[in-house]
């Protein structure tokens, strides 16, 4: 099982990647599809946290486009959330299991440590693809690699 202080480094390098895409989509021609996976990562993120500060989620979107404006807010918010709630969390804090309903209504039970390890993996899937769209469209792929970010 992965530790407080694993999952600590997990979100800093979520972050540090989000930063990463963001300012590469920031820069280079709009990738509508690249645009909206992004804004999936960071409406997910957004999405999870409400649920693990027990409010319901189940009428946030998921899959909607944001602005590349809208996103550098989402970015920012995503990071001082989970860095707060990570900050006040204990090891054995970890092992509380959080209740929620998704958007079909269908309820759920699965602990905090599952969920921020889900959300950090997540993000880390969709950024691949985000790269798989750069690369098909004669860009650089940014490297967002766990071990690159503990260099």
């Amino acid at each position: 099982m992965l530790s407080l202080e694993t999952i600590q480094s997990m979100f800093k390098h979520l972050h540090w990647a989000n930063q990463r895409i963001l300012e590469t989509l920031q820069i280079g021609e709009e990738n509508k599809q690249a645009n909206k996976l992004f804004s999936h990562i960071l409406h997910a993120e957004h999405v999870w946290f409400t649920r693990l500060k027990g409010a319901d989620s189940s009428h946030l979107p998921i899959w909607a486009e944001a602005s590349i404006e809208s996103c550098v807010e989402m970015v920012k918010q995503n990071h001082h959330n989970y860095a707060e709630f990570l900050s006040t969390l204990s090891n054995t804090g970890l092992d509380q299991l959080v209740s929620y309903k998704n958007s079909k209504g269908t309820e759920f039970h699965h602990s905090i440590r599952d969920i921020l390890t889900h959300v950090a993996l997540h993000g880390q899937y969709h950024r691949g693809q985000i790269n798989q769209l750069l690369r098909a469209a004669d860009l650089e792929p940014i490297n967002v690699d766990y071990i690159t970010f503990r260099r």
